[in-house]
C-alpha cells in the first residue's frame, strides 16, 4: 500500500477518520508540489504571505502567533521570503530587538500566483466529484468542523 492508499479494512469512525487523514495528507502534498513547481513557493510560505496580506505589517512574534507556529520556525521562513524579495523586515521603532514584517509588491504578486496554482489543483481534484458528492462532502466537513469546535 502506498502512503496515499486508503485502507479497505473497517468502516467505523476511526478507520474512516484515518482514511480522511490519508486523503488530506495526499491533497496537501499535491497542492504543495504544484505550487512549488509552478510558482516556486511552498504551501507553508504561501500561508505566511496570506497572513501578512490579511493583517498588514506584523511583528515576527505576532506573525508566529497568527500562524500557530514557533517564533524560530517563522523566523527561518521569513528569512527565506526576505531573500526572495517577497517580504521586508525592519527594526521596530519602539524596540530595536523586534522586527516587523511586511509584504512587498513582488510578494503580493507571487501570493496571487501561488493561490491560483493551489486553486487549480483543488478544482481538478474536487472537480472529479459530481455536484451531489461535493454537497455531501461539504456537509460532512461542516459537521466535523462543528465537532472540533465543541
Amino acid at each position: 500500500m502506498s502512503e496515499y492508499e486508503l485502507s479497505a479494512a473497517g468502516t467505523g469512525p476511526e478507520q474512516v477518520g484515518l482514511n480522511f487523514l490519508t486523503v488530506a495528507y495526499g491533497l496537501r502534498g499535491a497542492v504543495d508540489r504544484h505550487m512549488q513547481a509552478t510558482v516556486g513557493l511552498s504551501l507553508s510560505r504561501t500561508k505566511v504571505l496570506q497572513v501578512l496580506a490579511a493583517h498588514g505589517t506584523l511583528h515576527q512574534a505576532q506573525l508566529a502567533n497568527a500562524l500557530g507556529q514557533a517564533p524560530r520556525s517563522v523566523t527561518q521562513i521569513v528569512e527565506g521570503l526576505e531573500s526572495l524579495g517577497l517580504v521586508s523586515r525592519t527594526d521596530d521603532t519602539e524596540d530595536r530587538r523586534r522586527k516587523t514584517v511586511s509584504l512587498t509588491a513582488v510578494g503580493s504578486t507571487t501570493l496571487a500566483a501561488a493561490e491560483e496554482a493551489g486553486a487549480e489543483v483543488l478544482r481538478r481534484l474536487f472537480g472529479s466529484l459530481d455536484p451531489e458528492q461535493l454537497s455531501s462532502l461539504r456537509s460532512s466537513l461542516t459537521s466535523l468542523d462543528t465537532a472540533l469546535r465543541d
